[in-house]
């Protein structure tokens, strides 16, 4: 029978979910693979062509890890917390977990119908009880914890009570807040509960305090910067400020060092690993203390450049900084509050990009420079964050181009520090060449000189210090929203506490609404009833969508465990993620939180790798490819109903309108589906070229909204999984962008079918036999064992489905039927098409199911060995002929063979020869 890829799909898929056949071992004398895909959120649309591109790129490398012997881990689940689900429920009413319990049912068929190995028995699920309880429970851990700098790692925070019992704050080096107290233990000793909690939130890992957000009050909820595009909300597009509040906060800035040294040991694509190394961005400076003039309070600035202190003119302060009110002279209110008003309507991405706009508003108080004793104004800007360093920094024109800019625009001075600075009036020279001037005490200094004599007498003074800075603050850790894991916290008397262990997992409560109350509190606040044993309130908020990402991959090394995350014995077994493939936009989010859980997890002696992630690889996008169809307009401009096929239109005025792309064919409009798509299409009429109506392209973003989203589900339907499997990787490079275009597919099914055809005759019944292979055969079969192996190591997907073809089309000509060539090509095959290999390996009469563990082909490099060369015979220096000859045999016994051909003599005519001019494996030129 021919290749019925329906039926041969259906059947293995159903005997692979009924017999658990990828179902990882927990233990094994085998060595482990983890193989990891970054597991999506479950949307209502659910998968589109591009979406299965990673997990098949897995799925071939799992696939072929099992047959090369290893015990791997391949498993899904689902981010399934998010907006998406929330607002859906906001507008019809209808609880988030039912929806998305509808979309998991989507993607878990289009997923099973595509013939993923996935190890379905260890499915996470981050919305439901059993799994988040886990991610409170690691919150927990974080509340519980401080970072102790003298041991470089986290600790529980017992250890830092124990301190201040036994010597207070003065042996305590700590990861904290800037407003710490200095105490002695017997200080201690008289502080009250509530005073120790208040003390202690300032070194905990998880703590609370007023920070600056994205407030998106269409959405109700604070939103992460890479959630905002130009002062609005990536989803939805609605308004978004910048707002102080109460906020959960995480110190991933004490892992910052750690974060940065992780890096250079492991294998990521090095623009991810770049642009985490900006994120974090580390700077060496010092900070320094600007007393204010008439008041008692200090400003804190960290500089990279200490040595052009005596250069400042002007100190600035970030608008929301706490300070600003205080500071302001009430001359100068109007102008900073309407500049703050300004401010609030740019995100910090934006501040932070524009670096041409010139902006800012004089508080009218002045600081004291701590060297010179000179006055210097106190601005406010929003260039500067008040939540990167101190939220202060100060102006130094004559070195600093952005300073230089601000000084010259407001009139402040501009003091040249090094004797090697030129052409300051025209722009700022950041030279450290030369010697100091105009500078005090570190007058004819060098840079370095200048900077360690600074660094020792600010600190001698107490003004300032040598600082290592950081540009990553830390993560806000907070939504004012339903649908998430609401943190395992109550509030008494205003401060936080947490929930007993015993009580985990603090579930969702029944609301009626999913909006903010009518007073603004979150969505949580109108569940009844919904109070702590202890008195109090919960914590209103939910975690933000990065929680149960950040260490999902823990959970499937043993995803039925009700007593731990994991147990210590799966993951001592499973240790890290050997390979992850997903997004690179998830560079400074998901990837950066899991690195730091998972550090701390180490810390903590749950777990024990440094690093979660060995191998780092980031699919490419697959773009839509758009049709068009061109739309006449009469001379007015106005739309007529007569479309033009795309070769004609420029002899018509026209308009371009994108055409649902699954119903045109090689570019080709199927115009009676055309005409049943929409109803303003009805009665169109077509001007065609060659009796068809042939539409425009373009490559764009695959998007509804340009009727260029392919569904997989039509394909398979057409084609069958293994076909769109082997496509989707012969579109190209996996880590590429490319564009989709199913003109090519059809190419790709044939190839299937002519494998198919291999083990079958004229009338599609088996047939192989056991003949002993041709060495032909052999090196046919050879050449791909050893390109799909050295392919599949090297990630290079696109390359194998070349050489399938060639090996097919070589064994076709062969008319090969050998049992032993044709078995192992099942082999090599099966990972990228596995439906078609399973019905295959069992017709070769081995038993269901054994084809996933078999062991991959071994290459034989001796059968690439060439042994015969066809010559070409020349005489005088003309090509007559070809011989067939072993390369094994010497010119006496060529010239042998050569003179007892009959072909040879014919072409000879009886002439004597003069001379034969051999080269072996090359030529043989006869002169007569």
């Amino acid at each position: 029978m021919d290749y019925q890829f329906k039926e041969i799909e259906q059947k293995w898929q159903k005997f692979w979910a009924d017999h658990q056949t990828f179902k990882a071992e927990s233990n094994s004398d085998k060595p482990k693979y983890y193989v990891l895909d970054m597991f999506p959120y479950p949307s209502g649309a659910g998968l589109h062509v591009g979406h299965p591109l990673g997990y098949i790129a897995s799925d071939i490398f799992s696939r072929y890890k099992r047959l090369k012997g290893f015990n791997v881990l391949h498993p899904m689940g689902y981010d399934s917390f998010g907006l998406p689900a929330e607002q859906y429920a906001i507008q019809t009413g209808q609880h988030p977990a039912i929806t998305t319990e509808a979309n998991i049912a989507t993607y878990r068929r289009q997923l099973d119908q595509i013939g993923f190995s996935f190890d379905w028995s260890r499915e996470v699920r981050t919305s439901e009880p059993s799994y988040y309880k886990w991610t409170q429970w690691i919150f927990m851990q974080l509340f519980n914890s401080w970072y102790n700098i003298e041991n470089d790692r986290a600790e529980d925070i017992t250890t830092l009570i124990e301190k201040f019992n036994a010597s207070g704050t003065a042996d305590v080096k700590a990861v904290s807040d800037e407003d710490t107290k200095e105490f002695l233990p017997s200080d201690w000793a008289t502080f009250t509960d509530e005073e120790k909690q208040i003390e202690l939130l300032k070194y905990r890992l998880t703590y609370l305090r007023e920070s600056t957000v994205n407030w998106c009050a269409a959405l109700g909820t604070v939103l992460a910067n890479d959630e905002v595009k130009d002062g609005f909300s990536e989803r939805g597009g609605f308004p978004v400020e910048q707002k102080k509040m109460m906020q959960w906060s995480m110190r991933i800035t004490a892992y910052s060092d750690r974060l940065l040294q992780g890096l250079d040991t492991i294998d990521w694509p090095e623009p991810i690993k770049e642009m985490q190394r900006n994120w974090i961005g580390k700077s060496v400076g010092a900070s320094v203390k600007f007393q204010v003039e008439g008041n008692d309070k200090q400003i804190e600035v960290f500089t990279t450049r200490v040595d052009t202190i005596f250069g400042v003119s002007y100190l600035v302060l970030a608008p929301e900084h706490e300070w600003v009110a205080e500071l302001t002279t009430p001359e100068q209110k109007e102008d900073i509050a309407n500049y703050i008003t300004l401010t609030k309507k740019k995100s910090e991405l934006d501040r932070m990009a524009d670096t041409k706009t010139v902006s800012g508003a004089f508080t009218g108080t002045y600081v004291i420079n701590p060297v010179s004793g000179e006055r210097v104004q106190l601005w406010i800007a929003d260039y500067v964050l008040a939540g990167y360093g101190t939220g202060a920094v100060m102006g130094v024109p004559s070195g600093d181009q952005r300073d230089w800019l601000f000084a010259t625009h407001f009139n402040l001075p501009i003091i040249q520090i090094l004797d090697g600075q030129k052409d300051i009036d025209v722009q700022a020279d950041p030279t450290k060449e030369g010697k100091y001037i105009n500078s005090g005490f570190i007058n004819g200094l060098t840079y370095k000189e200048a900077v360690a004599f600074l660094n020792n007498w600010l600190e001698v003074e107490k003004v300032g210090k040598a600082k290592v800075n950081f540009r990553q603050r830390d993560a806000i850790f907070g939504r004012q929203r339903y649908w998430g894991e609401p943190i395992p916290v109550y509030f008494k008397d205003g401060l936080p506490y947490l929930v007993k262990e015993e009580e985990l997992p603090l579930l969702l409560p029944e609301i009626d609404k999913y909006l903010p109350t009518e007073t603004g509190e979150p969505p949580l606040a109108r569940a009844e009833n919904w109070l702590p044993k202890d008195g109090g309130h919960y914590e209103l908020s939910t975690m933000p969508g990065w929680a149960g990402s950040s260490w999902y991959w823990y959970r499937y090394m043993d995803a039925n465990n009700n007593n731990d995350f994991a147990s210590k014995e799966a993951v001592e077994y499973w240790k890290d993620v050997d390979l992850y493939i997903g997004g690179s936009e998830h560079a400074t989010g998901h990837l950066l939180y899991s690195r730091f859980w998972n550090k701390f997890l180490k810390d903590l002696g749950y777990t024990k790798e440094e690093e979660p992630f060995k191998k780092l690889i980031n699919q490419g996008m697959i773009q839509g490819r758009s049709n068009f169809v061109y739309r006449i307009n009469d001379e007015n401009g106005k739309p007529t109903n007569t479309y033009v096929s795309a070769g004609l239109r420029k002899e018509y005025r026209t308009s371009a309108l994108h055409v649902d792309v699954n119903i045109v064919e090689n570019d080709t409009l199927d115009l009676t589906k055309f005409k049943a798509w929409r109803e303003e299409y009805a009665n169109a009429e077509f001007i065609l070229e060659g009796g068809k109506y042939i539409c425009g392209v373009e490559v764009e973003k695959m998007s509804k909204s340009k009727f260029n989203v392919v569904n997989p589900d039509d394909l398979i339907e057409r084609y069958g999984a293994d076909t769109l499997r082997m496509y989707e990787m012969f579109l190209g490079p996996l880590e590429q962008s490319k564009p989709w275009n199913t003109n090519g597919i059809e190419g790709v099914f044939k190839f299937l079918r002519k494998f198919w055809r291999l083990f079958h005759n004229e009338d599609w019944a088996f047939h192989v036999n056991d003949n002993v292979p041709t060495k032909a055969e052999l090196k046919s079969l050879h050449k791909i064992i050893k390109k799909v192996q050295d392919d599949i190591e090297r990630f290079s997907f696109n390359t194998s489905v070349s050489s399938f073809m060639i090996a097919v089309n070589e064994l076709t000509d062969l008319k090969c039927k050998n049992r032993q060539i044709l078995e192992d090509m099942v082999i090599i095959l099966s990972p990228y098409a596995p439906h078609i290999c399973e019905e295959l390996w069992v017709q070769l009469g081995n038993e269901a199911g054994t084809l996933s563990y078999t062991a991959f082909p071994t290459f034989k490099p001796e059968y690439l060995v060439e042994d015969e060369f066809a010559y070409p015979v020349s005489i005088n220096g003309k090509m007559k002929m070809n011989l067939n000859l072993s390369l094994t045999l010497a010119q006496p016994e060529v010239e042998a063979i050569l003179f007892a051909d009959e072909q040879f003599q014919k072409f000879l005519d009886g002439k004597p020869t003069k001379k034969i001019i051999f080269v072996k494996g090359k030529i043989i030129n006869v002169v007569v």
